[in-house]
């Protein structure tokens, strides 16, 4: 893919869901602006941004399947985030004694990542955040502990999930090969999962038993999936998303 068109709540957020998609940096795009969008009054009258973001001197793919975006930003609070912290430094060579460059610049991404989480913690007032990782191959977990993770959580996880965008961006500006980035805090995610499971199955069964298409509220990407894999085995419905980010949904439908 060397273009893809986005929308979000502003310009910024829109461009910054378009580089998770191409897996890219900001200064490596062009980005043509089809839509400044509005904020409205009271919830009215408000109208996403739109662009359109383009690979300049594209050679070969840099993104996999995984790297499409985790979370489509969307509620209010998270403007207050992304528009209070500076965003990431420039990727710079880095090379630390007894390590190879490779390595090196890797533990460099992961830590300012970290220090990129704290900072918009501290900014949302959550002053006794922890924050761990763990990598496996791609693969890379940022572990937050708090008192106050309901803040950091969001409603329906929408703030936990827009810090793990931002998270992808960061790590992925500063790291020398492409990370699929997960943010978590206590045990949220896993809850939220087996939510999900059981929500899919009770609006499966009502699909089969009304014979009505059933449409979920949108969510992001990796919950719809979630939804799909719990009903994946069942050959009496069928699931398909419907609708352009961040509103996408998922739809349940009998097969009968």
């Amino acid at each position: 893919m060397t273009r893809t068109t986005r929308r979000g709540t502003t310009v910024e957020l829109a461009i910054s869901s378009a580089l998770t998609v191409l897996g890219v940096t900001r200064d490596e795009v062009k980005v043509e602006v089809i839509n400044q969008g509005r904020k409205g009054f009271l919830g009215f009258g408000a109208k996403e941004a739109e662009v359109t973001v383009t690979i300049m001197n594209f050679e070969e793919p840099s993104v996999l399947e995984e790297a499409k975006p985790l979370m489509e930003i969307q509620p209010t609070e998270i403007e207050v985030i992304s528009e209070s912290v500076k965003p990431p430094v420039e990727k710079e060579e880095v090379q630390i004694e007894g390590l190879s460059d490779e390595t090196a610049i890797e533990e460099t991404a992961i830590e300012e990542t970290e220090n990129y989480l704290k900072m918009i913690a501290i900014g949302m007032g959550v002053d006794d955040i922890q924050i761990s990782h763990e990598i496996k191959g791609k693969y890379v977990t940022f572990q937050m502990e708090s008192a106050k993770a309901a803040l950091l959580i969001g409603k329906r996880g929408q703030t936990l999930n827009a810090l793990q965008q931002l998270s992808q961006l960061v790590t992925n500006k500063l790291a020398s090969q492409f990370k699929v980035v997960r943010v978590d805090i206590g045990d949220y995610r896993e809850r939220r999962e087996q939510s999900l499971e059981q929500l899919a199955e009770r609006m499966a069964d009502k699909a089969v038993r009304t014979g009505k298409r059933i449409q979920l509220e949108p969510m992001a990407s990796y919950e719809r999936k979630v939804i799909h894999n719990a009903l994946s085995r069942r050959m009496d419905i069928e699931t398909y998303s419907e609708g352009s980010d961040p509103f996408r949904y998922l739809v349940i439908e009998s097969v009968r």
